[in-house]
């Protein structure tokens, strides 16, 4: 799904450069997307992260990553954005996924991206 959404962000956004990265565990890595965007030309790097909330990831550990990536590259700045948090348009997302997710255990529509395929969006009971 990172690999959907940075498309859909390049589809919507107004800037020329768009690389995904993982924060740990996978490729790419911060310093790897980081990198890519010097290759690019980029002399200020945004690390826009895909958080709700702000957190150790958010004040620490991405600030951290990005300093070790921007080491290898004099004279390139870069950014930490806030998390996606309370933007008012947060509120209609949360309500546009749950009508969906209404219309699809009412047999109206298929599962979401999310949940395509698992099986997981459906009505539950107490046992």
């Amino acid at each position: 799904m990172l690999l959907e959404m940075v498309k859909m962000v390049r589809e919507a956004v107004p800037y020329p450069i768009v690389e995904p990265a993982h924060m740990e565990l996978a490729e790419p890595s911060i310093a790897t997307a980081f990198d890519r965007c010097v290759d690019q030309g980029a002399e200020l790097v945004v690390i826009s992260p895909y958080f709700l909330l702000p957190g150790r990831h958010w004040h620490q550990d991405i600030p951290e990553l990005a300093t070790e990536a921007a080491d290898q590259h004099e004279g390139v700045t870069f950014l930490v954005t806030a998390p996606l948090g309370l933007h008012p348009l947060m509120a209609e997302v949360v309500g546009s996924r749950v009508a969906h997710c209404l219309s699809h255990v009412a047999g109206e529509a298929e599962e979401c991206e999310a949940c395509a395929g698992t099986g997981r969006c459906r009505l539950q009971s107490a046992a």
